[in-house]
């Protein structure tokens, strides 16, 4: 039987990776945007992660005529009362380097003490058809912003979102432990079960 192939919605390197790590028990052809270049860059302007989620699945299935999976994520902090949320990728300006975000991010929180620094990382993921159908998931990870930076694993806000179980922040996790607690591992997870109607639907 022909491997069946399925398109990430994104050409970022570290989120492919993870996402092809989490679904791999799947036995899936994963492609990315990297393998098609003729698709444009999709305006996330949506006003939440799962509207955003939504547009770039439903947009990536239709262009390339494979089942397509997207997601969109960020940090919310509750004493930023959810910022940065859906702007976390561009929370420092187009152009702006992780550390540009997360260094951003502290001098916002350096007035707020240990206990009030609560935060989630949000991931809301999408399944799109080429035909239409369309569903959504989401996941969670819950932590605290540190006072400083910590950590070379990971990417994003990783190295700032400490995770009190562990005593660690989410760059200082090993990637395998990373995959089973993340946000995006969570979504995936949730995906998982979802995605057997749409394949069985293409094969």
């Amino acid at each position: 039987m022909e491997t069946l192939e399925v398109v990430i919605a994104t050409r970022n390197s570290d989120k492919l990776r993870e996402i092809r790590q989490i679904l791999a028990p799947l036995g899936l052809r994963i492609l990315s945007l990297q393998d098609f270049p003729e698709v444009p860059e999709i305006l996330e302007d949506g006003q939440t992660f799962a509207g955003n989620a939504i547009k770039k699945a439903a947009v990536v299935a239709r262009r390339t005529g494979r089942i397509a999976i997207a997601d969109d994520s960020g940090l919310a902090v509750d004493a930023l009362e959810g910022r940065p949320g859906v702007l976390s990728s561009r929370y420092a300006g187009e152009g702006a380097t992780d550390p540009d975000r997360y260094q951003k991010l502290l001098q916002e929180m350096a007035g707020v003490p240990p206990g009030q620094r609560r935060a989630a990382f949000i991931c809301a993921m999408a399944v799109a058809s080429p035909e239409g159908k369309v569903e959504f998931v989401e996941g969670e990870c819950r932590g605290e912003i540190a006072s400083f930076p910590r950590g070379t694993q990971g990417f994003g806000y990783d190295p700032v979102f400490f995770i009190p179980e562990l005593g660690r922040t989410m760059a200082e996790v090993e990637p395998e432990l990373k995959n089973r607690i993340s946000h995006r591992a969570r979504a995936l997870e949730k995906l998982r079960q979802v995605l057997p109607t749409f394949i069985k639907g293409s094969q």
